[in-house]
């Protein structure tokens, strides 16, 4: 689903439209690739020197000189150089030997697995690991031209929206054999909504790497102000909340932040109130169903009350700073922000702030959120599709899950990891454990990241009052089944086979 203050766009939740491939260059094998520029590879690996030689074993016996080659190696003429055939054939095969994996993986991650790397490797001599960092921003069309032109690598990260376009595209392993077999893998000790965002069709075609969902960053001493010691459990009461904090606020400050161009809030207001986004198997849009209608409604009607400002991310010049005056109480958002608000608050407002579930409109069944991330895939091309596996078993271990979480933040997917300290004890983390346990994917079809951008522009159309709620569904509706056309007809052509 770019990390940035706002970050609303997440790893996993990219543009995904297919593009014209521009003549970038399809990344090779040992190069690395940051910020967009290319560097060589690492120099290998210095061995010690050999130990000299004492003159004196040079020199033949009996004499003060040198002894000639021949004596030195205890052969001459034709031995020797069979000799050395023979050498260089079997260092020619020890080389064949070695398996290397191509591994591409994106933005800080890319840059930061490669610590992961010694470690498999020395517990699997034989195996070598080249990992290469691609920025999020280029990753989505490298990876397809990468497709088209058999250059794949054997494991990538995948956002885990792009999964469904990528197994219509026959490019991905099913793992379901591979996890039968595995003891490491263990599909129990995984975020039952994060887990499904890897399943297409009952096929399992990623396995979960690191995860993330939006909840409720709020002011403690604001709520408090307003009656409320703790965050809201439904919709009714929390609308009730926000209009007093609104209340005390006064003009220029509001109860919430929810930048008009971020389609998260939006899409999970919709599916706490159970709108399914699609319907029919994802063919046609289901916009204008009651559900999805209320939640629309419900959202919209934020903005209109004057409880939320009706502005973009890129309208806010610094959000911590207008969350630290007071701007606004609440804000929706993601695990990487605990960082962010740690390091960037002032320390006169670390303890006046914290995390919770978000609500929803009929009580705590209904608190659900998005199940968003990422995962690890491995290419049906690959030629060393056991070896790749190997791989992925070791990062997806609790012990490299949480190390992994110490050098990114990222949260990770397994379970059993959040039992250490540094997880059970952070009080900001604990709201993103509870609200995994309630997550829902997206809609899994190829066009749904072209689909929730249409859904923002729908919403903001409405905010701004350039639509009726009543034409902008109808506008989304309409919109959507435009797009979905290609998917009705290949999944009738798929029947009609």
């Amino acid at each position: 689903m770019s990390r940035s203050g706002t970050r609303n766009q997440e790893p996993g939740t990219r543009n995904c439209e297919l593009r014209t491939a521009n003549c970038e260059e399809v990344l090779q094998p040992g190069r690395t690739i940051s910020t967009g520029s290319l560097r060589e590879p690492r120099a290998p690996r210095r061995h010690l020197p050999e130990p000299r030689t004492p003159r004196s074993a040079n020199r033949a016996p009996g004499t003060g000189h040198r002894a000639p080659h021949s004596w030195r190696f205890g052969l001459s003429g034709p031995a020797l150089l069979t000799a050395l055939a023979t050498s260089f054939a079997c260092a020619d095969t020890r080389a064949s030997d070695v398996v290397t994996l191509r591994v591409w993986a994106m933005g800080r991650e890319g840059e930061v697995v490669q610590e992961l790397m010694p470690a498999f490797e020395r517990a699997n001599p034989g195996v070598r690991v080249e990992v290469q960092q691609v920025p999020w921003s280029a990753a989505h069309e490298k990876l397809l031209t990468a497709h088209v032109g058999d250059a794949t690598p054997d494991i990538t990260q995948l956002g885990n929206t792009w999964i469904p376009e990528f197994v219509a595209l026959n490019a991905l392993e099913p793992l379901g054999p591979y996890i039968s077999r595995s003891t490491t893998v263990t599909r129990d000790d995984f975020f039952k909504g994060i887990w499904e965002t890897n399943v297409i069709d009952d096929v399992v075609y990623g396995i979960p790497w690191y995860v993330d969902t939006r909840v409720i960053f709020y002011r403690t001493d604001i709520l408090a102000r307003a009656g409320y010691p703790k965050p809201p459990a439904s919709w009714s009461t929390w609308l009730e909340a926000m209009r007093k904090i609104k209340a005390q606020a006064g003009p220029d400050r509001y109860a919430i932040l929810l930048p008009t161009n971020e389609w998260p809030q939006p899409v999970v207001f919709a599916m706490q109130g159970g709108s399914t986004l699609l319907r029919d198997g994802g063919r046609y849009a289901a916009f204008r169903d009651p559900a999805f209608r209320r939640a629309f409604e419900f959202y919209v009607g934020l903005f209109r009350e004057g409880l939320a400002p009706k502005v973009a991310n890129t309208q806010i010049s610094n959000v911590y700073d207008e969350f630290a005056r007071g701007t606004f109480a609440m804000y929706i958002t993601g695990p990487w922000n605990i960082g962010e608000f740690r390091r960037r608050l002032p320390d006169s407002l670390q303890g006046r702030w914290a995390t919770a579930m978000l609500p929803g409109p009929a009580g705590d069944s209904s608190r659900v959120s998005l199940a968003g991330g990422a995962s690890l895939a491995l290419f049906s091309a690959s030629k060393h599709k056991q070896e790749a596996w190997r791989l992925i078993e070791y990062l997806s271990e609790p012990a490299q899950q949480l190390r992994f979480f110490h050098l990114t933040g990222d949260l990770p997917a397994r379970v059993s990891a959040w039992r250490d300290t540094s997880l059970a004890n952070d009080p900001y983390a604990r709201a993103f454990y509870e609200q995994l346990a309630l997550v829902v994917p997206v809609p899994k079809v190829p066009e749904i990241e072209q689909i929730v951008i249409r859904i923002t522009e729908a919403v903001e159309q409405a905010v701004r009052e350039d639509a009726t709620v009543d034409k902008a569904l109808v506008a989304l509706d309409r919109d959507v089944n435009g797009m979905l056309e290609k998917r009705r007809w290949m999944l009738a052509r798929r029947t009609q086979e």
